[in-house]
């Protein structure tokens, strides 16, 4: 029963991996075979300003598709379960929850193309509702413009993200047994002293999952800033997956753009290894303080 995926896993994910580590030595545009040079690349990569912009770039993605879905998706989920679907039946809370999770199953290319338009200089949503309601002096390019770009594309990720923690916090809530709220608002507690003793102790794990997919995913963003800006204007809001794309397929640098890659990979690697040693570290420490 393993083999078949075993073999899958070595065709599309291992093998892959390796020739991309090896392509990391060589000087290859893709047609005749590589040619080794060792270290170059990553020298090159080192001292390459726009690889360490689009690490910038990646932090405030970190940012837009990190802390604040998980911040407000945990608030919302919070509200939901125990506000909301107290008061007013599990139905509209399930409602508001397929609302808030609609943007994660739209393809990243729709997505974008929709808030494209929204975004027009000209003619777009944004700029006509502000000078309808006498606000013409703030329409802008704004994704033309470096001032503005990087800080619409996180509109765009906070908003297509949200509701992804949303729905793993709020099937965590499930095991939370109700008399716990109910027991501490007898007790006195308001909503955020049951929020902050009880939500967020009891589905601390599912917040490290969270946390460790959406910075993962944040790293590697590549859709949404292809479809909005291809990385521009200049390099405001380029980022390494992006600009490892760019160098395989555009510029025909494939040992470079492999560079990029597995550089980004390290990264990731790194992170996941970080978030991994801290839950199991926390985990260790409630344990031992029961």
């Amino acid at each position: 029963y393993l083999i078949p995926g075993l073999v899958l896993l070595t065709i599309v994910v291992i093998i892959p991996l390796f020739w991309n580590f090896y392509l990391t030595f060589t000087e290859w545009r893709g047609i005749k075979p590589p040619e080794w040079i060792g270290l170059d690349n990553w020298v090159e990569l080192m001292g390459d300003a726009k690889f360490w912009t689009s690490f910038g770039n990646s932090i405030w993605m970190i940012v837009a598709m990190v802390i604040v879905p998980t911040t407000v998706g945990l608030i919302l989920a919070a509200l939901l379960f125990d506000v909301i679907g107290r008061k007013y039946g599990g139905k509209l809370a399930s409602f508001l929850r397929a609302t808030y999770y609609l943007p994660q199953i739209l393809p990243a290319v729709i997505a974008g193309i929709v808030i494209g338009w929204i975004l027009r200089p000209g003619d777009g949503a944004l700029n006509q509702i502000l000078e309808n309601i006498g606000l013409g002096a703030l329409t802008h390019n704004w994704l033309g413009s470096p001032d503005t770009a990087l800080a619409s594309i996180m509109v765009v990720l906070v908003w297509i993200q949200i509701g992804y923690p949303v729905v793993v916090f709020m099937a965590a809530l499930q095991r939370v047994d109700p008399e716990l709220y109910e027991a501490a608002e007898l007790d006195g507690a308001n909503w955020f002293q049951r929020f902050s003793a009880i939500t967020v102790s009891i589905i601390r794990p599912e917040i490290y999952v969270v946390t460790l997919t959406c910075t993962i995913a944040a790293l590697k963003v590549f859709g949404p800033v292809y479809v909005l800006t291809r990385g521009g204007p200049g390099t405001s809001t380029i980022v390494p997956a992006y600009y490892a794309y760019t160098e395989f397929f555009q510029a025909q640098q494939v040992g470079y753009g492999a560079t990029i890659a597995t550089a980004l990979t390290i990264v990731i690697a790194i992170v996941s290894i970080l978030f991994i040693r801290a839950q199991n570290a926390s985990e260790r420490k409630e344990r031992a303080g029961l």
